[in-house]
């Protein structure tokens, strides 16, 4: 990516507004959506000085894939497969398929949150009832895609260390925009109706999947991000492991104020495509008073877009969770967002 780039040591201030976008060694006013486009390239730019670069993707085959189990439910099957990332190995995932006359022609990506089990999760197969919204969303007529991420699930042995991403984050958005091409080849599918949900791990990589991935017309993040500030008050180790970005530890020595890029920015990136987050008011991991401080400057942005109502957030009164109330609200902005 040409053009513009941030100081990397911009500290809090800077990047939690966005209201400037850069020129050379200068920041400007944003005026204009000609600006903002500035000022996303350096957000992306940023981004990828942290989880490095996004490989090529201009030569990728088509993506193919294999059936290995298929489990036939009342208004679906489940189908568990596995196919080509286009890097040499394999990504394993639940595609869920409504039977005949029943599909929406919406697309899905569903990510699942931190758990040994991977994708089974977003399937109901946890000891958690609130993450089953895979498998709720297939009944509701929708093709479905729920991925294990990289360490879990049937990724299990995943070797970070050996693959050819700078870190867990960039492998992640590789295995997930691998997941959308998958969408976008079936007949069920109507390519400009294609949609990212997640809950923890899966709400911030809907998040950063939706950054990268313009086809993503609608993103629903619960429990998903904080500015990082706010995130333990701003005690960011817990972002640092191979799964996510260790180059928070070793080249930006744990300090929030040296991490080139932060939420706001990528939500932010996202616009004016429609977002919604749940924020609940007791959420240990990822502070609601971070997502509120952050609120407003986002709304700049989808303004900027006339684009106001694509936003949404809500906070509901409930801790590290994704309560029946919220996941139906969250479900019904989706599909509005995705109607044809």
């Amino acid at each position: 990516m040409g053009g513009a780039s941030l100081a990397v040591e911009a500290g809090d201030g800077p990047h939690q507004q966005l209201d400037w976008y850069p020129e050379g060694d200068e920041r400007h006013p944003i005026e204009r959506r000609e600006h903002w486009e500035e000022r996303r390239a350096a957000i992306l730019r940023n981004f990828e000085a942290v989880a490095g670069e996004m490989p090529p993707r201009a030569d990728l085959p088509a993506v193919t894939w294999r059936v290995e189990e298929v489990e036939k439910a009342g208004s679906f099957e489940k189908r568990t497969v596995r196919m080509e990332s286009g890097l040499g190995d394999e990504i394993i995932a639940y595609l869920y398929l409504p039977k005949s006359g029943m599909a929406t022609g919406a697309g899905i990506v569903a990510l699942h949150p931190t758990h040994r089990i991977g994708k089974g999760v977003v399937d109901g197969q946890s000891e958690r009832p609130n993450r089953a919204y895979g498998r709720e969303l297939a009944e509701r007529g929708h093709v479905v895609i729920a991925p294990d991420y990289p360490s879990f699930g049937g990724l299990v042995e995943y070797d970070f260390a050996n693959d050819v991403f700078e870190s867990g984050t960039m492998r992640g958005i590789w295995n997930h925009m691998r997941c959308v091409d998958l969408l976008a080849a079936l007949p069920d599918v109507e390519k400009d109706r294609v949609g990212v949900i997640g809950h923890s791990l899966g709400g911030h990589n809907a998040i950063f999947l939706a950054v990268f991935d313009p086809r993503v017309k609608a993103v629903v993040t619960s429990c998903g991000w904080t500015p990082f500030h706010d995130y333990y008050g701003g005690e960011v180790k817990g972002w640092t492991s191979d799964r996510y970005l260790p180059a928070i530890r070793d080249r930006y020595d744990l300090d929030p104020d040296r991490i080139p890029f932060d939420f706001a920015e990528l939500i932010a990136a996202i616009a004016p495509r429609a977002f919604f987050s749940s924020s609940p008011l007791r959420d240990s991991n990822f502070d609601w008073r971070g997502v509120e401080k952050a609120a407003p400057e986002i709304r700049k942005i989808y303004g900027l877009y006339d684009a106001d109502r694509a936003m949404r957030i809500s906070y509901p009164d409930a801790d590290h969770d994704f309560p029946p109330s919220v996941r139906d609200e969250a479900y019904r902005f989706l599909e509005s967002a995705l109607a044809p």
